[in-house]
């Protein structure tokens, strides 16, 4: 009897599994069918991610082997975009640089969000003087333009993508942290949370179990739009030599020219476009769909946008 009960719970379970993969399947073609563009997007952010991770498969050629063809070879069969001023496989660096991009560009993201919305947390929740001092430390760190301190960092701890990705996180913490810190301040005033605290609940609880909840979309909409601030500072400041080195395959140095021979390729740009063009389209690719992905989201997560639009159908 027992096993009777076993096979028929098994065959429910199974029975089961197609039906939410249906659904999901359908959740995710409703998603796309309201927002086209942000499912582009989507794909568009998945190809990258999986060539960042695939790098060493998808490249025809080591991104750091030189003279794989002619210094400043056009675009060929052999050479799709073409080869920079070492011979080396354009293609294939930029292949390669999308790993340092996605790299830097979802750590420091993670990092800025996980330690924004803890401040956000605790100082719109709490507020009073802890409010008022966090949120004068944020005021002094955003008086400074952000390439500015950045620059300033790098200076004292050297060129880096490391420290590159240091400096971008904690560029990013407080503009995380005033988000999250406005949408606490909004949801702390709703009715369940005056009725938790008259029943005793402690500041935790509602913390973790009332607000944090409430507070998710902003945070998931701000981290996504976000990733793609990030990667465009992260190529800024690989431009100036102050991110990766010269020799590393960054959007950022490819774009500048250098590489790592102190030859100044300034002028071949007007004679060898490619060698700019490629990593640029990449960047742009990037934080292009970053953005609609992140308005997307806002769309659908935020419900006071549902009804222009946001909502499933």
């Amino acid at each position: 009897m027992a096993q009777d009960l076993q096979t028929i719970a098994a065959r429910e379970v199974a029975g089961l599994r197609p039906n939410k993969a249906r659904r999901t399947l359908r959740a995710a073609w409703a998603m796309a069918k309201s927002k086209p563009l942000g499912a582009i997007s989507a794909v568009a952010i998945f190809s990258m991610l999986i060539i960042a991770i695939f790098a060493p498969l998808i490249a025809p050629f080591p991104h750091d082997k030189l003279f794989v063809g002619g210094p400043h070879e056009a675009p060929s069969w052999e050479h799709w975009f073409g080869t920079d001023i070492l011979g080396r496989d354009v293609m294939s660096r930029a292949i390669f640089g999308a790993r340092i991009s996605m790299y830097v560009g979802f750590v420091a993201v993670i990092i800025s969000t996980a330690i924004g919305a803890f401040i956000g947390l605790v100082t719109g929740y709490f507020q009073g003087a802890l409010d008022l001092i966090v949120q004068r430390f944020i005021d002094a760190i955003n008086s400074f333009p952000p390439l500015i301190l950045a620059l300033g960092i790098i200076a004292i701890r050297g060129a880096s993508i490391n420290n590159a990705l240091i400096v971008i996180t904690i560029v990013l913490i407080p503009g995380a942290a005033r988000i999250i810190r406005g949408a606490v301040l909004s949801v702390k005033q709703n009715a369940y949370v005056d009725a938790s605290l008259a029943l005793g609940a402690t500041n935790n609880r509602i913390i973790f179990r009332h607000i944090l909840p409430n507070v998710v979309a902003p945070i998931i909409v701000n981290a996504s739009i976000l990733l793609g601030a990030a990667i465009l500072f992260e190529a800024s400041l690989s431009f100036l030599g102050a991110g990766a080195k010269n020799t590393d395959p960054s959007w950022g140095a490819m774009i500048s020219g250098r590489a790592g021979t102190g030859v100044d390729q300034t002028l071949d740009f007007q004679l060898w476009p490619w060698i700019a063009i490629v990593p640029a389209a990449a960047i742009s690719i990037a934080v292009f769909s970053f953005n609609l992905l992140g308005d997307a989201l806002r769309d659908l997560l935020d419900p006071r946008l549902r009804g222009t639009g946001g909502r499933l159908k």
